[in-house]
């Protein structure tokens, strides 16, 4: 019960003064579309670009850290697909987009400053190096895949054209490999320069949680409730399974191994809406299962960490 207190439950009361707040009027929908375009066009990027540009490289990209992690969301991409299509008959857009819901994990709002508030600061460095590829693999194969199911005939060139150009137009996919540029080619930062991106990076998080909170209050829980409940559950329970095993099996050290089954058990992340709202599909399912999944990782999150002691 300690994890629960000491852990979990301050980020989702963040959470839930955002969405307490939204929800008696005090702010208005604009106002948390302002704060989100904030922390995820600009905040986040720079706390995304600092942690890579100081980030030991050859210490925190584990091959086996990457593989356990990787292996679990694509296992999670495929049952969501496969899942979608025999189980609920949905058509091949809806069911990329549902798969993409089982795929993408809230890594940056939840893993952070849950894996934080566990095991403290020093143990973010296996997080970030997930993070750093989080979005442009998650990206790559839902809008791969969707846009194979979408031009059937286009072509290879232009599908992986179109791919690209739509990955690389995502904030934080520009963050973290502006963070690789410094970083590799040992660009000194200015110090008036590096305080700067420090105080925003004090901000994205807590500022990002509160705006969570508010863009949630929007989600009702709409669509085919066994779908959603379909899509959560291979979030919360397969994918960090699925880690689990993997970094039992490649003996990954504690602290990545840590740092890997909190951040597969993290509910879907706004992305999920978004990806489903950028091909309009399948978006009553993405949003409500960002919802219910985020109001069910209070619980999951604890029992995933009494699970790691």
């Amino acid at each position: 019960m300690q994890a629960l207190a000491s852990v979990i439950l301050p980020v989702f009361l963040v959470i839930g003064f955002g969405y307490v707040v939204r929800w008696r009027d005090l702010i208005r929908d604009e106002h948390v579309d302002g704060l989100m375009l904030f922390t995820q066009n600009f905040a986040i990027p720079c706390m995304l670009f600092v942690a890579i540009a100081r980030l030991d490289l050859g210490a925190s990209f584990e091959w086996r850290l990457l593989v356990s992690f990787y292996t679990g969301a694509l296992v999670g991409f495929a049952a969501g697909v496969i899942g979608a299509r025999l189980l609920f008959k949905r058509d091949w857009e809806d069911s990329i987009a549902i798969g993409f819901i089982c795929l993408f994990s809230n890594s940056v709002l939840l893993g952070l400053p849950i894996t934080e508030r566990a095991y403290g600061a020093e143990a973010l460095a296996p997080n970030y190096a997930i993070i750093a590829l989080h979005s442009p693999i998650c990206y790559a194969v839902g809008i791969t895949a969707m846009e194979v199911v979408r031009n059937r005939g286009v072509g290879v060139a232009a599908t992986a054209g179109r791919a690209l150009t739509a990955m690389f137009r995502n904030a934080l996919v520009i963050g973290i490999g502006l963070g690789f540029v410094v970083n590799l080619g040992g660009i000194p930062l200015p110090q008036v320069l590096d305080d700067a991106l420090d105080l925003m990076v004090r901000a994205a998080i807590p500022a990002a949680l509160f705006g969570l909170g508010g863009v949630l209050y929007r989600y009702r829980p709409d669509g085919d409730w066994r779908t959603i409940g379909f899509a959560v559950a291979v979030s919360l329970l397969l994918h960090p399974a699925i880690v689990w095993a993997m970094g039992r099996g490649l003996a990954l050290e504690p602290g990545p191994f840590n740092s890997a089954v909190i951040t597969a058990a993290m509910a879907p992340g706004v992305n999920a809406y978004v990806f489903a709202n950028m091909y309009g599909r399948a978006r009553r399912v993405a949003a409500s299962s960002v919802l219910l999944g985020t109001a069910l990782c209070a619980l999951s999150g604890w029992v995933w960490l009494e699970l790691l002691g």
